[in-house]
């Protein structure tokens, strides 16, 4: 079974660690998936909210994953609740495609709030620190980034580009989950893989 996955970004980090994710997330689902996951669309934080610029953000991923392929919309919430703003953004979404299976995940704070959550299973990678201990509530913590280069060996600092990607593919995804943000991103692929699947049939 092969199924297509479109999807909108807001970092320039995202674009590369987010394919890296959602391939890990389903291949814990079920390793004979074949998922395509298209290059992300980025979409600045600023045009976010402006008319029309998510609209094609999401026409676009749409067009990557095709007839029989699903939508993944994952954007910071920063300062907003997540919740509130994700209703805002999938039902903007829905009514630009709304043949596709779509999802919208907001990590709490940001998508680095997800490496603090499993913080102990990245000792000594790139740079961290090996004693690296996470916060008891990794979401509540404003500015995820600043936190890992706190904790990096003298002369390294966290740098989304370079880092994110690296980390993304080292991190325990089951000990994350305790962060309740990619608990859900965990779900919505699941959920998106198994619609698309049966569309694919």
């Amino acid at each position: 079974m092969e199924i297509d996955l479109g999807c909108v970004v807001e970092g320039h980090g995202e674009m590369e660690a987010l394919p890296i994710l959602i391939r890990r997330i389903a291949e814990a689902v079920d390793p004979t998936i074949a998922l395509r996951v298209h290059h992300p669309i980025r979409i600045s934080r600023s045009k976010l909210l402006r008319p029309g610029e998510l609209e094609r953000a999401t026409r676009l991923a749409a067009l990557n994953a095709g007839g029989g392929g699903a939508v993944l919309i994952v954007l910071d919430s920063d300062d907003d609740c997540p919740a509130t703003l994700a209703a805002e953004l999938l039902a903007r979404a829905r009514h630009t495609v709304g043949h596709l299976p779509i999802s919208v995940v907001l990590p709490k704070r940001e998508f680095e709030a997800w490496f603090l959550a499993a913080a102990e299973s990245l000792r000594g990678v790139r740079g961290l620190s090996e004693e690296l201990a996470g916060p008891p509530d990794p979401e509540a913590v404003r500015g995820a980034k600043e936190w890992l280069s706190d904790r990096m060996v003298t002369g390294r600092k966290y740098r989304e580009t370079l880092d994110q990607a690296a980390l993304t593919a080292r991190f325990d995804m089951a000990a994350a989950r305790r962060a309740d943000s990619f608990d859900k991103l965990c779900r919505e692929v699941r959920r998106l893989i198994a619609v698309a699947g049966q569309t694919n049939l």
